[in-house]
């Protein structure tokens, strides 16, 4: 397979308005993000994926975009970006902007030309539908709840919306806003930026008749029904003509809604026609309900079917295409609450949650905080909730009746895209060092112990492991190009895997648990082996077995 500079980086994501506050108004901003440049680069990061950052309504926290060429007035201004942006490239750090082009806000300037009725100029820019039956075109449903279509008094039709009703959907099947979209990229481009990361990608193109899908436990089709639609790879390699290829040492990286292993080597193949990379959920998506689907719930991800999923994607597209590796962003609650401890063994669980990961073949990424080991909010009521999935969500269940109160309760404060959201834990004072003002969203009261400037104090801290597993990555090829091979993969506890290169070996083995247990390691590994990375000092190999305590994670590596 072709090397690239982005697989051996490794990619954090910052989400502006939780990040850091430099101006005393309780919200994020792009000269916060610039104060804090020298901390990404001591923790060892090659690239930032910026969420966005564009004039937006802020009804989807910025992914509801008013105009894609001017920088939202709570963040700064351009002028402020590209200070930011050329003083990361001077600490050699590339930044990718997040692309949101499966839909605008309603206040855009397009879709306000296009709602103007029928005849409008820009009427198929969007996706509009006479009524069936008197009511909605399909049976499709939003991400946020509810229906995915809103009726227009105006013209007597509906517009589609895959996620907000304030979020209508652009029509790729209109050249002209292909046009506009690529003119847009190319502008952000000449600013110097390094890449884009593509928000749901993979749902651009819409079957033709827009067909009903299966209806979910709601009563709706999964917005997701669109996924892989008949020109979607065609769009995107006119993308990549068009505009992409004019670039050099471009990174892109695809959200793919319902992305299978079929798909995924189509959109991030080694020929390099359509993007670097993609994200896929299939292991996000192993804790919701697996009757109705629903993501509101408080299951817990089985480890063998954790193993299996991942393992499917490491040997299925190898040679092929490239993985993305994350455990969080800014869709999903915090992996050291979801699939480590969260009291105890926290940062031992965070270790090892970060071993498992970074060991594996793909390009990681790492959420703010996941390097401090943050967590989940505690919420105290549904007032606390700001992301319009979760309130939306909450409502659904209780209008339906899907659950009692406070299981629909308990059930959303564990999956909100909130526990991401909460602000940066820097330091211990008030509101964490984020703001000085009244922050736009709850801290989460644990950062006056979980915060970066205690963790840069303390040399065993959650910060400098990470700053070792990026370390070992620019370090050992095998870890970036190695082949991948799953041991013991019935194990319900533990997660071991190897990876080779030539005469370079690695083995990862991880405890998911808080129980002490044994596995047994292949023999060459039993013989003198290089410790490379280890949350513990407790390393217990006897024969072909190796003890491990609880949240035990260590990495062994053999040249023969």
């Amino acid at each position: 397979m072709k090397k690239y500079w982005w697989q051996k980086s490794v990619v954090y994501q910052i989400y502006p308005k939780s990040f850091k506050d430099s101006n005393g108004d309780g919200i994020g901003d792009i000269n916060g993000i610039t104060e804090k440049l020298e901390y990404l680069k001591k923790l060892g990061i090659d690239v930032i994926w910026l969420s966005p950052i564009y004039e937006s309504p802020d009804v989807d926290n910025g992914y509801d975009i008013s105009d894609y060429r001017k920088i939202r007035a709570d963040y700064g201004t351009m002028s402020d970006f590209l200070v930011m942006l050329s003083r990361a490239h001077e600490l050699g750090i590339k930044v990718i902007m997040d692309l949101v082009v499966n839909h605008t806000s309603d206040q855009h300037p397009w879709f306000l030309e296009s709602e103007k009725g029928r005849d409008s100029a820009k009427r198929d820019y969007y996706i509009w539908k006479d009524p069936v039956n008197g009511k909605e075109p399909n049976n499709w449903g939003s991400c946020f709840a509810g229906p995915a279509w809103q009726y227009d008094e105006n013209s007597g039709q509906y517009y589609l919306h895959l996620f907000a009703r304030e979020q209508p959907d652009l029509n790729w099947d209109n050249a002209n806003v292909r046009k506009d979209i690529y003119s847009m990229m190319r502008w952000w481009l000449d600013k110097g930026i390094d890449g884009f990361r593509m928000d749901v990608i993979s749902l651009i193109s819409k079957e033709p008749g827009l067909p009903d899908g299966k209806a979910g436990f709601n009563g709706y089709a999964p917005f997701t029904s669109c996924a892989h639609g008949p020109h979607v790879h065609e769009f995107l390699r006119e993308m990549n003509d068009e505009v992409l290829s004019k670039y050099n040492k471009l990174m892109t990286v695809g959200e793919c809604c319902a992305a299978t292993l079929e798909e995924a080597p189509k959109y991030a193949n080694s020929d390099g026609s359509e993007l670097s990379m993609i994200f896929q959920f299939q292991h996000m998506s192993l804790d919701n309900d697996p009757e109705t689907g629903s993501k509101w719930t408080i299951r817990k991800i089985n480890i063998v079917e954790l193993k299996r999923v991942l393992s499917s994607w490491q040997e299925k597209l190898y040679g092929k295409a490239w993985n993305s590796l994350f455990w969080n962003n800014h869709d999903q609650p915090r992996i050291v609450s979801r699939l480590g401890n969260d009291g105890k063994y926290r940062e031992k669980s965070a270790k090892m949650l970060g071993t498992c990961l970074h060991m594996m073949q793909g390009t990681p990424y790492i959420y703010q905080g996941e390097e401090l080991g943050m967590t989940n909010m505690r919420f105290d009521s549904p007032e606390d909730f700001r992301d319009i999935d979760s309130i939306n969500g909450y409502r659904e269940i209780l209008d339906k009746k899907l659950m009692e109160p406070g299981e629909a309760f308990r059930a959303v404060c564990y999956k909100s895209r909130d526990n991401a959201r909460t602000p940066m834990q820097w330091d211990n004072s008030e509101n964490s060092g984020f703001t000085t003002a009244a922050p736009w969203i709850g801290v989460n009261p644990n950062y006056l112990e979980i915060n970066a400037e205690e963790e840069l104090k303390r040399k065993d801290s959650v910060f400098y492991y990470y700053q070792k597993l990026i370390a070992l990555r620019k370090q050992y090829e095998v870890i970036v190009y190695g082949k991948y091979q799953l041991l013991d993969p019935e194990n319900p506890d533990t997660y071991m895997y190897t990876r080779t290169l030539g005469d370079e070996k690695i083995i990862c083995i991880c405890n998911f648990t808080e129980k002490s247990c044994n596995v047994s390691i292949p023999d060459e590994y039993v013989r003198p082996s290089k410790i490379l990375i280890s949350n513990t000092d407790q390393i217990q190999i006897e024969k072909d077995l190796v003890h491990l305590g609880p949240y035990d994670a260590f990495v062994l590596y053999r040249s023969e």
